[in-house]
């Protein structure tokens, strides 16, 4: 495109400033090619000249839409260049306040100095599981994306946090942390996660400091791996550190600090446990003083010292060891004040007594004579002798400094050694996200060796950075298979081999130091002779020879050499080592010993992060450790640095980029020239670059034909969406080098979707410029035709004089315009000629040049054409020969050696087969059975590895294929919000207009202003008039009113009293109702975990019999009723024995079986521990097989033989566990008896194993004896072979590698054997015959293990019958003695004859295993004395139920007396005479009752709640069935005075729905169906309860059936409870259905299309608006809410209920919805307030049909309709600011501000909200008391009701269908 397209006037550009860095221009006048200069006007209005550089003749920047401007992602500008990044990240960080912005892959961070409400746990739970295009920017989104790729990918991550100190990077590392931690959660109890969070203030103060630009500088690099297990949760952290600021213990700048540790224990000195480290005050030592700034403004070191204790105990760090690294910590501030002064030139001395050195040396346990001496003395050591040199005050102070800096390095290393230990765990590390906090590139005015080392570890991760965006880039253009070159970017491997390869920078450093007179001086001349004419990238300063400049990729950097060697060698006087070592402080040896011994547990290179390698060993072996004791920080640094490349490569990256806005640390305040130097050393420009390179904006078509579907007319659209884009666009764009097309998406260069926006913006403003002509067309007519009617009305009486003057006007007109006809036509026929004359000479010449052009082209191509078809066919000409030569070449060479090979296999075949075959033809056939089935094995692996090679090949496919996907809908998503209105012209033309409005308004108001003063003039005298007359009036009405007004306000008064009273009631009604039912929901969470875990644990222990079940009923039952669950057997015995041996005997068997329940848990505790034990020698036996595995591997020869007979001993364990098993279950039947079918089977199975073994053997025998007769023929040969090669050449075989040994075994005897003609002369036989004897053995043994373990299993499992068979017979012998006895006796002796048997086998328990036994004791005897107390209670029920029974015998002998007297005789019957009638049947009269027997209880609740279908009987019978059938059953329970009937069927009842609910519990239709069947059996409770207030709506009929004997009222509590319970069940389900269309069908998706504009988007891709068939709509959401409804209403729910469900669902996605919007830059806009609501009102519809509008649901979503208000008000005036301020009543604070934060125009109509508006609503918004919470609670439940609802359907009507199988119920 040309530039006189772009740079025309009015177009707006960017200028280089000095202050400003870039200044925004608008130019005044359009350029043209050639122009020498721009003219441009400034924003303040200046106009200057832009004169341009002649040489390179560069145009200034573009700058981007005002549209474009704050987006998320940088590279969804249009523009890409420096000055746009910088103005984008301006307006986000000053006007937006948003602190995170995209640049591609990169997340770059501007610290604001300030803390921010974003980082709370609900902040986190919004952005786990979104995509990162989906929300704004933020850390969270970053470590989202890391854990969900770690999850997807298999792959470990990375996150690399870099900056410049101060700009945040430790606070973004811990936030990432922090989300992992609360995201992923713990895989153990013991909190690692807690864990990996503590090791922040623990490292801060020990590793931080304040300095100029920070004050929590971290002063090293630090990588910690986060390990996750196979489920994805925390197991464990590991931290490496990297460079650690030593010198900052002994030295401190101006306005700088010490580490933080060093000023919390000075400010906690005061502390009883701190009295004994002798501190004081930071600004008595010297170490703490020299900053001058001792104390953090904020910041209390005191709190900060507690906080860091915690974390050191929380971390396992005890007191002792705390309080032994504050005492080193105390050591080295007081060895900072000892103080050194001359003695004469040449030495120095310590004054005696030195306060500060007495205290040291206390403190470290070293004696004073030692430090004074080595503190001013030092060693010097030759061949022969030892010499004592006195040090001078100066080195002297220097040795000080370095003992103290060691000191603390040391000290530093065993903290992050001991923080690792604390962090590591057993679990197996399944992957790791690794968070890489490190320093960024520095430049200072004074550059040392911290700076250099620093600068290169910045080279190396500029350098992976540079290639992992070069092929994300790259790997674009080839998925989409569009043509692309190579892509130009920096490569700084130049400065990196300048620094670490040989003869580099680095090796110099250490070649100097190993020099004896080596200097800094010396080093630097080398470097210029080595590199100064070598290498461009390193330079010499021209006014200093101890400097040197290196080119980095960031900045140039001048270095001073001073001090470079001292630092690399960082040594300390080793006598001073020793006086530590010499310590008699525990831990002060432990920091100082060997390095050997005490390696890093980060396995990084020791001493890495500047720590220093001593050599403590003695002087003879000193020449043996130098070279490795001299190993320099540089060189240490160099290694770590490497090994960290390797673990970045090994994972995926992902970058956080943090910029310090300013160097004054004030918040929200942004200096541009900081900002671009930052984004210049952090690579987010380079990222720019490389991207604007190619095509850096992307369309999908879909979304290009939707975005400008505008400027096609409607002929250009084809049905194929593809190719009607490439046909427009190359209308539109005539340049093809400026788009490319690709298979999903349309590829453009920078600035060509800016140009599509101007096009599709002038077709906008012209089609409103027509649509504004057409009404102010319409408004002028309509002004036209008023005016006309008034002409007429005054024409009638004017008509005559008007006649005749328009006779005289029409001829004088008449005759005008003869005269200008004339005229006009000859100048106009005149000025047609000209201009046609022209154009046909201009068409001639330009005709003319195209086609000379065009031709010229085609000839150009034709010819070039034909050279490259004759090259291309000479070069494949030659191709072919060459190859066909080769290929020739190779079949000779390859057929030459098979058949030289093959020739040598028959020679040697011919040989010894012969030969072979006489020894031993039985020989070659088992070899050759065996051969054969080798090569069978081989075809089936060859197969197998076939259909594996083909499985994966199409899983790569597959995988390839859904990248492509991504790629292309990310694509999609990028090139869909790069394209913008661009509609300035309009709104310039729409103010204008308005200005021009609101002058002639102005100009109506002043006239009509003037007529009304002077009507107002009139009408005041009139009414001053009016005032005087009616003022003695207005004073009596005054009176009155007032007196009225003063009764009225007490009233209102009052009412209004109540009102607020009432309120407030009910308010706290509703909020202790919700504390209940959280207090509930939270009990039955309790206890589903309980069960879970009960079931977890009777998973693995079996129990034959019944089992008893946990009741979960409430406290007022009885505590001896139970349920439990019988199989059908038992039930069956168990309802027979009930039938025949009465009242007396069932209570007996009740006993009995608590007492069987008792024996049932005590032999399960028993099994428990059997189990335990097994499982501890299979373990042991596994570990032991495992070692004779690794120890033989021979023994793996003949694993198929192996195999098979571990698969029979398998099959043959399994049969005796499973004959086991049925013995136990039936062993109260006695079916274990000699006879049996089990003890048949048994023996079967056994016999079945012996004749397999036996089989076995004789194989193994004959296998034996032929061996044996050939083990002399082949003896002879056994010195000829070697069988240790052999031997351990099989041992080494695996069992894939069996079929290669057979036949890798000929080839390689036969070349070992010295003599071929003799017989086995290849030593085959004898190796076949070595292995045949092993295997023998192996199997022979096997065989005896095998047969001796089932001996010991047959005679155990008979000694278990026989015991199983003698406690049978006791028992039926204890019941026979029972039944004989009468009933008290009875019950006692059956009581204390189990009591004596679980004594009994309490004691054999003890005897095996006492502390095992301890617990099952206690439990036994707990449950004997509940036994007794349930005794106890049944005596009394049985006293109580003895009197009823006296009371009705009494009432029955009355009733009997009284119809006797009613009676005839019966000699009045005998002389009747009898007549044959026909007697009619009498309809029988139901009372609603259904009668069941006890032992069909089961089955009922089986039928009628665990295996009913909720969809057959809602739709087929009448609502509510099973609940009125329960009722009935309890009601028959009730009329038969049954209140353990009762008690048992309810509870098995609740229990039941319980079950049921907790295994469908995410079905919503049977958590609705049990919701309305519980409300309608607590309605049915209530309704036919007996009281007063439930039975007025009852009929008479109803009355008679309510119950008579019980009070269920407590029962009604406990099912009430139940129903609270479904009904959060069912809003859970509910919102898990909900949940992923809320935000796609509310949000995302247009529902009204064409209202919101696709905006460009940048790498991070949003999900479209536009629907696919997989997305979810608003009528997506209006079917799922209709079809609950439904639903519900075809269950029978209450219609209250509904009410309360549905305003529960429209608080889901309202609040859903809200968050969402307020995370969401991109959907805050004046269109998407439209979309939201018009969604809203279709909800509203839909409330208005269903009849629910006064449920209470829409005022769930006020927060949501008035934030799309607030989208769609004006935001400009004070007035708009009152208007919204009293318009948000249901917004936060925060949540109006961020709104109006987010708020993006989505075209150039739409005007952003300016600064000071936002501030205006926050001025005003001030006052209010509310919640600074900035997200809704998604999980807030409403507290429910439920109103009573009677029923007036009659219960003797309801029919039971035949489809329930409840026949066995009998209707009363």
């Amino acid at each position: 495109m040309a530039a006189s397209e772009l740079y025309t006037k009015c177009a707006r550009v960017w200028i280089p400033d000095a202050e400003e860095v870039w200044r925004s221009a608008e130019l005044t006048k359009d350029y043209k090619n050639g122009d020498a200069s721009l003219q441009l006007m400034l924003e303040d209005g200046t106009k200057i000249e832009h004169k341009l550089d002649p040489k390179t003749k560069n145009l200034p920047y573009l700058r981007n839409p005002d549209i474009l401007v704050g987006e998320n992602d940088l590279t969804a500008l249009s523009y890409l260049h420096e000055p746009a990044v910088l103005h984008n990240l301006k307006v986000r960080f000053i006007d937006s306040k948003l602190i995170y912005t995209y640049c591609g892959i990169v997340l770059v961070a501007i610290n604001p100095y300030e803390t921010l409400p974003i980082y709370t746990t609900d902040i986190i739970q919004a952005y786990s599981g979104q995509n990162m295009g989906d929300m704004d920017p933020h850390i969270f989104a970053v470590a989202e994306e890391a854990y969900k790729q770690m999850a997807r990918d298999e792959r470990n991550q990375s996150i690399i946090v870099s900056g410049e100190s101060g700009a945040g990077k430790t606070v973004s590392a811990k936030y990432a942390m922090r989300y992992f931690a609360t995201v992923s959660g713990s895989a153990s109890e013991a909190n690692v996660e807690e864990k990996v969070l503590a090791s922040n203030p623990i490292m801060e103060a020990i590793g931080n400091a304040k300095t100029t630009r920070n004050d929590n500088s971290s002063r090293f690099g630090k990588y910690i791996e986060i390990g996750f297990d196979s489920r994805y949760r925390i197991i464990g952290a590991n931290m490496r550190t990297y460079l650690l600021e030593k010198s900052r213990v002994v030295f401190q700048a101006d306005d700088e600090r010490n580490y933080h540790i060093f000023y919390q224990l000075c400010a906690s000195s005061h502390l009883p446990e701190f009295k004994g480290l002798k501190l004081s005050s930071a600004k008595d030592f010297l170490y703490t003083r020299q900053g001058g700034s001792p104390i953090i403004d904020g910041v209390d070191d005191t709190n900060e010292l507690c906080t860091t204790r915690n974390a050191f105990s929380l971390l396992g760090i005890n007191e002792s060891y705390q309080m032994g690294l504050f005492q080193v910590l105390a050591a080295i501030l007081h060895l900072g004040n000892v103080e050194i002064k001359d003695r004469d030139a040449d030495s120095s001395a310590i004054p005696p007594n030195n306060r500060h050195l007495m205290t040291f040396c206390e403190l470290v346990g070293v004696t004073y004579q030692d430090m004074t001496q080595w503190l001013c003395h030092r060693k010097l050591k030759t061949a022969t002798e030892t010499y004592i040199k006195p040090l001078p005050r100066l080195h002297a102070t220097n040795a000080r400094d370095a003992l103290a800096k060691h000191i603390y390095a040391k000290l530093f290393n065993w903290i992050v050694d001991h923080v690792n230990k604390a962090l590591v765990t057993n679990v197996k590390q399944h992957s790791f996200i690794g968070v890489l906090d490190i320093y960024g590139f520095e430049t200072f005015e004074i550059n040392s060796f911290e700076q250099f080392c620093i600068n290169y570890a910045n080279e190396k991760l500029q350098q992976q950075f540079n290639m992992h965006v070069f092929k994300l880039e790259q790997e674009e253009y080839m998925k989409e298979q569009i043509p692309w070159t190579l892509i130009d970017f920096y490569d700084n491997q130049p400065c990196i081999n300048l620094i670490e390869a040989k003869m580099g920078i680095l090796d110099l450093l250490d070649e100097e130091c190993r020099m004896p007179k080596g200097s800094d001086g010396s080093w630097a001349q080398k470097l210029y002779n080595t590199h100064l004419k070598t290498c461009s990238l390193f330079e010499k300063p021209r006014m200093s020879n101890r400097a040197f400049i290196i080119q980095h990729f960031a900045d140039k950097v001048e270095y001073q050499c001073e001090g470079f060697l001292e630092k690399n060698k960082d040594t300390v006087n080793e006598e001073q080592i020793n006086v530590m070592k010499a310590s008699k402080f525990d831990l002060l040896v432990e920091l100082f010993q060997d390095e050997e011994k005490a390696t890093s547990p980060t396995g990084q290179v020791p001493g890495t992060g500047g720590r220093t390698r001593l050599s403590i060993k003695p002087t003879k072996n000193r020449d043996t450790t130098s070279k490795e004791h001299k190993k320099t920080v540089g060189c240490q640094f160099r290694n770590s640095l490497q090994m960290l490349m390797e673990t970045l490569n090994a994972t995926t990256p992902h970058y956080v980029r943090c910029i310090k806005p300013n160097d004054f640390k004030l918040a929200f305040s942004f200096d541009p020239k900081r900002a671009v130097q930052q984004l210049r050393a952090c690579g987010v420009l380079e990222t720019i670059r490389i991207s604007a390179a190619g095509f850096p904006s992307r369309w999908t078509y879909q979304e290009f034909f939707s975005r400008y579907r505008v400027l096609m007319k409607q002929k250009d659209v084809l049905p194929d969406k593809k190719l009607t884009c490439r046909n427009v666009l190359e209308k539109l764009v005539e340049d093809k080098d400026k788009y490319q097309f690709g298979k999903t998406k349309i590829f453009f260069r920078a600035g060509q979707v800016a140009y599509l926006e101007k096009l599709r913006a002038d077709k906008l403003r012209a089609a409103c410029i027509r649509i504004q002509k057409t009404i102010r067309c319409w408004l002028a007519r309509k002004k036209y035709l008023r005016k006309r009617s008034a002409a007429i009305t005054i024409q009638r009486f004017t008509r005559g004089y008007q006649a005749r003057c328009l006779v005289t006007f029409m001829r004088r007109t008449k005759a005008a315009t003869i005269i200008q006809k004339y005229q006009r036509m000859y100048v106009e026929k005149k000025r047609y000629k000209q201009k046609q004359a022209a154009a046909l000479a201009m068409q001639t010449i330009l005709r003319a040049y195209m086609a000379r052009q065009k031709y010229q082209a085609l000839l150009r191509e034709h010819m070039a054409v034909i050279i490259q078809k004759h090259i291309r066919g000479w070069l494949a000409r030659c191709w072919y020969r060459r190859c066909l030569h080769a290929i020739v070449y190779l079949q000779c060479c390859i057929r030459r050696m098979r058949a030289k090979r093959e020739l040598k296999k028959l020679k040697i075949e011919a040989r010894s087969v012969e030969h072979f075959k006489k020894l031993n033809k039985g020989m070659e056939n088992k070899i050759m059975q065996l051969q054969r089935k080798i090569d069978e094995q081989t075809k089936e692996n060859r197969t197998v590895n076939e259909r594996l090679v083909g499985l994966e090949t199409s899983y790569t496919a597959e995988t390839d294929r859904m990248r492509g996907e991504l790629n292309r809908l990310r694509g999609a998503e990028e090139d869909a919000k790069s394209k913008a209105n661009q509609v300035t012209s309009l709104l310039e033309e729409l103010e204008k207009l308005k200005k021009e409005l609101s002058v002639t308004q102005q100009e109506k108001k002043t006239i009509e202003d003037w007529a009304q003063t002077y009507r107002d003039e009139m009408e005041k005298m009139v009414s001053e008039l009016k005032d005087q007359n009616g003022l003695l009036k207005k004073e009596k009405n005054d009176l009155n009113r007032l007196i009225q007004e003063q009764s009225q306000e007490m009233t209102e008064k009052m009412t209004r009293a109540i009102a607020q009273e009432t309120h407030q009631l009910e308010t706290d009604l509703n909020e202790e109702r919700s504390r209940y039912q959280n207090l509930l929901t939270e009990h039955l969470r309790l206890e589903e975990k309980y069960d879970d875990l009960k079931e977890a644990l009777s998973s693995n222990i079996s129990k034959p019999g019944h089992r008893r079940t946990d009741s979960t009923h409430s406290s007022n039952e009885s505590e001896y009723t139970y349920n439990s669950e019988y199989t059908e057997s038992e039930e069956g015995s168990r309802a027979r024995e009930d039938v025949t041996r009465g009242i007396d005997t069932t209570l007996t068997l009740k006993l009995q079986k608590r007492v069987t329940e008792l024996e049932q848990e005590n032999r399960s505790l028993h099994n428990e521990l059997e189990n335990k034990e097994d499982q501890y020698q299979r373990a042991r036996a596994r570990d032991d097989a495992e070692f004779k595995k690794a120890r033989g591997a021979e023994l793996e020869y003949e694993s198929l033989k192996r195999q098979e007979l571990e698969s029979e001993n398998k099959k043959l364990k399994h049969d005796l566990a499973e004959m086991r098993k049925s013995l136990l279950g039936n062993a109260a039947a006695g079916t274990g008896a000699p006879g049996s079918p089990a003890y048949k089977v048994l023996l079967d199975q056994l016999n079945a194993s012996c004749e397999e073994l036996e089989v076995r053997k004789e194989e193994v025998l004959i296998l034996r004896s032929q061996l044996v007769s050939q083990k002399e023929a082949m003896h002879h040969k056994e010195t000829m072979t070697e069988p240790s090669v052999y031997k351990d050449d099989v041992s080494k075989l695996k069992d894939d590698e069996v079929k290669q040994a057979y036949i890798g075994l000929k080839d390689t005897n036969r070349s070992a054997a010295p003599d071929f003609h003799k017989l086995n002369e290849d030593g085959e036989l004898w190796l076949v015959n070595q292995g045949l004897k092993k295997t023998i053995r192996l199997l022979e043994h096997q065989l005896q293990t095998q047969r001796r373990t089932y001996d010991n299993e047959v005679e155990a499992l008979r000694g278990e019958l026989q015991s199983v068979k003698e406690e049978n017979n006791r028992q039926q012998q204890l019941l026979a003695q029972n039944l004989q006895l009468p009933p008290e006796a009875r019950i006692e002796a059956s009581l204390q004859h189990e009591i004596t048997r679980l004594t009994n086998e309490n004691l054999e328990l003890v005897a095996d295993d006492p502390a095992a036994s301890r617990e099952a004791r206690v439990v036994i005897l707990r449950r004997m004395v509940d036994l007794m107390e349930q005794l106890e209670k049944q005596d009394r029920t049985i006293r109580k139920l003895k009197k009823q029974l006296k009371v009705y015998s009494k009432r029955i002998e009355e009733m009997g007396a009284g119809q006797t007297e009613g009676q005839t005789s019966p000699g009045q019957m005998v002389d009747e005479p009898i007549h044959p009638v026909n007697i009619p049947r009498r309809e029988k009269d139901f009372q609603g009752m259904l009668e069941y027997k006890k032992e069909d209880e089961l089955k009922l609740v089986k039928n009628l709640i665990l295996e009913l279908k909720p969809r057959g009987v809602a739709v087929n019978l009448i609502p509510g069935l099973p609940a009125y059938i329960l009722f009935m059953c309890v009601r028959h329970a009730d009329y038969v005075n049954d209140d353990q009937k009762v008690r048992t069927l309810l509870t098995s009842t609740i229990n039941s729905i319980k079950k049921i609910l907790k295994k469908r519990g995410d079905d919503f239709e049977t958590v609705s169906f049990w919701l309305g069947n519980t409300c309608r059996f607590l309605h049915c409770l209530k309704q036919y309860s007996g009281d007063e207030q439930f039975m007025k709506h009852n009929t008479v009929r109803q009355n008679e059936h309510c119950l008579s004997n019980f009070d269920l009222t407590e029962y009604r509590q406990v099912i009430s409870d139940l129903a609270i319970q479904i009904y959060q069940q069912l809003i859970k389900c509910m919102e898990n259905i909900l949940q992923p269309m809320i935000v796609s069908g509310m949000l995302e998706h247009e529902t009204i299309q064409g209202v919101s504009g696709v905006k460009p988007t940048g790498l991070r891709k949003r999900t479209s608006s536009i629907a696919d068939e997989g997305t979810y709509t608003l009528d997506s959401i209006l079917r799922q809410l209709s079809a609950f409804h439904s639903i519900m209403c075809q269950h029978g729910t209450d219609p209250e209920l509904i009410k309360q469900v549905v305003k529960q669902q429209f608080y889901i996605i309202g609040a859903v919805t809200l968050n969402n919007l307020l995370l969401r830059k991109d959907m805050c806009s004046w269109s998407k307030g439209m979309q939201i609501r018009y969604n809203v009102s279709q909800l509203e519809e839909w409330l208005r049909d269903k009849g629910l509008m006064v449920c209470g649901a829409k005022e769930t979503l006020e927060p949501l309709i008035q934030a799309a208000q607030l989208l769609q008000v004006k935001k400009k005036t004070d007035e708009d600011a009152e208007a919204i301020c009293s318009m948000c009543q249901a917004l936060t604070t925060a949540q109006i501000v961020k709104v109006l934060n987010l708020y993006t125009p989505v075209n150039e109509f739409e005007e952003r909200v300016s600064v000071a508006f936002i501030r205006t609503i926050q001025t005003r918004l001030r006052d209010r008391c509310e919640s600074p919470q900035l997200l809704m609670d998604t999980k807030m439940i409403y507290p429910v009701t439920f109103p009573f609802n009677p029923s007036s359907l009659a219960l003797e009507t309801i029919q039971i269908p035949s489809s329930l199988n409840l026949g066995f119920l009998t209707r009363v």
